[in-house]
């Protein structure tokens, strides 16, 4: 480059450099007034995740962006990333008190991570939380004494035998609940031990989330309802979203949600294992979407074999719906042996009419996670 080529990108660098400069600035008064705002909500009691109101945002914001010719979608990228830092904040400031006269909680597995995130929720809701783990028993009748909400949330393998053996002699307007991830055995286990109020609750996320909000909790009930309202208002108001269900349509549903993709991303990490692929070169080859791919896979062998032992094992019952995967697994590799191209075709179509309309929404997610994934990478 000559000399004036490089004053003049120079000068528009330093130009630039002052733009990003105010946009920090911007950002920081905007994160400020978000949490003037998630201050009064939380005064009053409002769910810091409102759906109609963030909808309603992003469509004027991209209507907006269009008219000055800035793409609609570069701005929804930026004021969802905005969003979501800010509802990471928001909890900073607590959150209003449902119940005052609840009494104070306890969490069976406190000091586990998924205890650890309720324990602390609950903790800037206002509620005495106290925790028992494992080296705790000798004391669980002082700290049941007076209790008005038990939670457990210990290893599935442990969870019956430890309501049955152990929750007992609560009091008898204690709310006992669990965060298992199966539901009908534990909700049988803590309606035979406990004669009041009874609800079983699966978080659909890990105990890493930065926030509650947008994330999802499905309530499987259990006995007296409404003993245990307060409850479900005190998670909506940390943003989450309830999805109720039976224990059982639950439990089905969670051998293909859970169960079979879980196991699905077991055997593709063992297979990759096996074959010895270098992961860095497969990165240097990789798409976007392969890339997620991996990071996905990677992702399960990141965190506790045991607990995802224990989900794959818990319910016998998934072994069908992974074995018929497997069935179909051969099934389609048998096309291939044969060389069968326009069996394929014919499956696959038969697949894409099965998803019907989600085959094109889920194409337009994922372009905006892949987007993201490629932004990602730093070479």
């Amino acid at each position: 480059m000559n000399e004036r080529t490089t004053a003049d990108l120079e000068n528009l660098r330093g130009l630039i450099d002052g733009v990003d400069q105010q946009l920090i600035h911007l950002l920081r008064k905007r994160l400020d007034l978000v949490a003037q705002v998630g201050a009064v909500k939380h005064s009053a009691g409002l769910p810091i995740y409102a759906p109609q109101r963030e909808a309603n945002m992003l469509a004027k914001r991209r209507r907006e962006a269009e008219s000055m010719n800035v793409s609609p979608q570069l701005i929804e990228d930026i004021l969802r990333r905005l969003m979501r830092e800010s509802y990471q904040n928001e909890k900073d400031v607590g959150f209003k008190q449902v119940k005052p006269d609840l009494g104070h909680v306890v969490v069976v597995g406190g000091q586990g991570k998924l205890g650890g995130l309720f324990s602390q929720m609950l903790t800037l809701s206002g509620y005495e939380v106290r925790s028992l783990d494992k080296d705790d028993w000798h004391k669980a009748d002082s700290l049941f004494e007076g209790a008005g909400l038990v939670i457990v949330t210990v290893p599935i393998q442990m969870t019956c035998e430890l309501i049955a053996t152990q929750l007992t002699q609560l009091p008898k307007d204690c709310v006992l609940a669990d965060l298992t991830s199966i539901k009908s055995e534990p909700i049988e286990a803590m309606l035979n031990a406990h004669e009041g109020p009874v609800i079983g609750l699966h978080p659909m996320f890990g105990p890493d989330v930065g926030s509650l909000a947008k994330q999802v909790v499905v309530v499987c009930h259990g006995r007296q309802p409404e003993t245990y309202e307060w409850l479900l208002e005190q998670i909506r108001i940390w943003g989450a979203r309830l999805v109720e269900a039976e224990p059982k349509a639950h439990d089905k549903s969670m051998q293909l949600v859970q169960a079979m993709r879980h196991f699905s991303s077991f055997v593709y990490g063992l297979n990759l294992c096996n074959e010895s692929a270098d992961i860095e070169t497969l990165l240097q080859f990789s798409s976007p979407i392969y890339r997620l791919e991996l990071a996905m896979v990677g992702r399960l062998f990141a965190q506790s074999p045991e607990l995802y032992a224990d989900i794959i094992f818990s319910q016998p019952e998934s072994l069908n719906v992974i074995s018929d995967y497997l069935k179909n697994y051969t099934q389609a590799l048998a096309l291939l042996q044969q060389g069968d191209k326009a069996g394929f075709i014919e499956q696959f179509k038969a697949v894409s009419t099965w998803f019907g309309d989600f085959a094109s929404q889920f194409q337009k997610e994922s372009r905006v996670m892949l987007q993201s994934v490629n932004d990602m990478k730093s070479d």
